[in-house]
């Protein structure tokens, strides 16, 4: 079969499995993996063009890492950065040590259950951002945090592989020696790319500006340069790819260039995820089935626990840890790459390769439905979590709130929330901001608005609000299921207030008023009204 067949026949076959899967509202994702174990090895084995499935998987990853690293805000790693850090390290610190621990308690040698405990640590930076991607939670507090300590994780691998390749005589072919590469690469991250930034970019950036065709043609060259960079420097193309991205997270057209590339990043990611799925070789499960159920729940519970641990140290709510704690459940393709290397070097045999084979496919597709799910998980298991939250983690909240006999509540702090919030403080009122986006809560108080971080899905940070006597509650939230249980969450308190919510959607307005809202705002309305208004005097 020729490979323009070859990709054609891949294609039907994905969408066949990828509609079944709609109608049976299950994750796309699931789907994808499940073509490539039934195109692959296992089953059908009708793959040949390894070659170009495995580019256009690599094309997938770099331009996905390159979108994260756009929307990456040099004030929010400034904000995030000590968390990040922090659980990320703390997270393979334990991993290692515990999975080491019980690997060794399931009957493996101490080089087995190290590579193996190694191996747990690792998540995949691609589908969790894929999957926070779907659920417009990249952009929420514990999606940052999360890619925070993902990016501490890559690091990770990059440094585990490295230390690999250095058992390993230098090629006669391989154009930089690790450790040179490693030395090339922090004085071009710590150096070079900071007065590019500040010298070169912007004003590349605003000449490009003029052609969009020439600036998308920009970006892709620049991410995959870099990716390719870092490659040849025996880094990852997934650090390359988040690293040029972020080089451009600061500049006016990012927005324009993350628009254009998301069909882009959608269609190449799924080679990806045949790609995976094509890797992992059934046959190699054998008598490996009950330790890898053990070190799958390890992964699926006790990964989630150590970061919710962690952050519940450093004072974040629990609804946060859990949500930022969903996304170490599972391992990464890096996981399958790590053992496949160690067994090339003759370090373990088969046996550790198909237990991290099956510990991969009961992970990734479990974590999966989890992070789908995380709302309704949370609800479910919040009353065991309260170990993991500090007394303290609302304090700035209880200090700011004290003494403020009526305030006015803005949850959103968009362009409307801050608009309004703005008004009011020059009319005399007493407003508290809130806001889950770290960035929107640091604009906000630059601008003179008292903003605080904080959920307005969670019931227990509510409770932390003086609710009961605000005299407004204003919702600026454009998602009408976020104000519905915002609205079941003040239902629960004695107001004397009243509620007042911006409706996005005829239909919104619609249910609104079947609820208990005192006033229904109409931002697209009201501006066209008085854009009619300023039009024809």
């Amino acid at each position: 079969m020729e490979i323009y067949q070859e990709f054609t026949l891949l294609l039907l076959i994905a969408v066949v499995v990828g509609y079944f899967s709609m109608l049976l509202r299950q994750p796309l994702l699931i789907a994808y993996l499940a073509v490539g174990i039934i195109v692959g090895p296992s089953i059908l084995g009708i793959v040949s063009a390894h070659t170009q499935i495995d580019l256009l998987a690599h094309w997938g990853i770099t331009i996905l890492l390159f979108v994260v690293g756009l929307k990456l805000d040099l004030r929010i790693v400034r904000s995030l950065g000590p968390v990040a850090l922090a659980t990320g390290l703390g997270q393979l610190a334990f991993t290692i040590l515990i999975g080491f621990g019980l690997t060794l308690l399931l009957g493996f040698s101490p080089i087995d259950a190290l590579y193996i405990a190694i191996a747990l640590t690792f998540s995949s930076t691609i589908i969790i951002v894929k999957l926070l991607s779907d659920k417009g939670e990249l952009e929420s507090l514990h999606g940052r945090i999360a890619m925070g300590f993902l990016i501490v994780q890559d690091i990770a691998v990059v440094l585990a592989m490295l230390g690999l390749n250095l058992t390993i005589p230098t090629a006669d072919d391989q154009l930089i020696p690790p450790l040179q590469g490693l030395g090339i690469s922090v004085v071009f991250m710590v150096v070079v790319l900071p007065l590019l930034m500040r010298y070169v970019i912007p004003g590349l950036m605003r000449s490009l500006a003029r052609s969009v065709e020439m600036l998308m043609l920009f970006a892709i060259a620049w991410g995959t340069m870099l990716a390719a960079g870092a490659d040849i420097l025996g880094l990852s193309k997934e650090v390359g790819a988040f690293i040029a991205g972020f080089s451009l997270a600061n500049t006016a057209v990012k927005d324009v260039i993350t628009s254009r590339l998301t069909s882009l990043r959608d269609f190449l990611l799924l080679f990806f995820f045949i790609y995976m799925g094509e890797q992992l070789n059934l046959s190699l499960i054998g008598d490996n089935l009950f330790p890898a159920l053990v070190l799958s729940l390890f992964v699926l519970i006790g990964n989630p626990l150590i970061v919710m641990a962690i952050m519940g140290g450093m004072g974040y709510r629990r609804r946060t840890g859990f949500k930022a704690g969903l996304t170490v459940a599972q391992i990464s393709e890096f996981s399958i790459i790590f053992i496949t290397m160690g067994l090339g070097l003759g370090h373990i045999g088969d046996n550790v390769l198909g237990v991290v084979t099956l510990v991969g496919i009961v992970t990734i597709t479990t974590s999966t439905y989890m992070i789908l799910y995380s709302e309704q998980l949370f609800e479910r298991v919040r009353g065991w979590l309260s170990p993991f939250e500090r007394t303290l983690t609302y304090r700035e909240l209880d200090d700011y709130t004290q003494g403020q006999a009526a305030p006015i509540i803005i949850i959103g702090l968009g362009r409307l929330g801050r608009r309004i919030a703005g008004q009011l403080i020059e009319r005399g009122e007493d407003v508290i901001g809130v806001d889950i986006d770290p960035g929107r809560v640091e604009r906000a108080q630059t601008e003179g608005i008292h903003a605080v971080f904080g959920d307005a899905e969670d019931i227990e940070f509510l409770s932390h609000l003086p609710v009961h006597t605000a005299k407004w509650v204003v919702s600026t939230l454009p998602r009408r299921e976020v104000n519905e249980i915002l609205m079941q969450g003040l239902a629960l308190f004695a107001r004397s207030g009243r509620i007042a919510i911006a409706s996005f959607r005829e239909d919104d307005e619609i249910n609104w008023k079947n609820r208990n809202v005192d006033l229904i705002l109409h931002p697209y309305r009201e501006a066209a009204e008085q854009a009619v208004a300023q039009i024809t005097p």
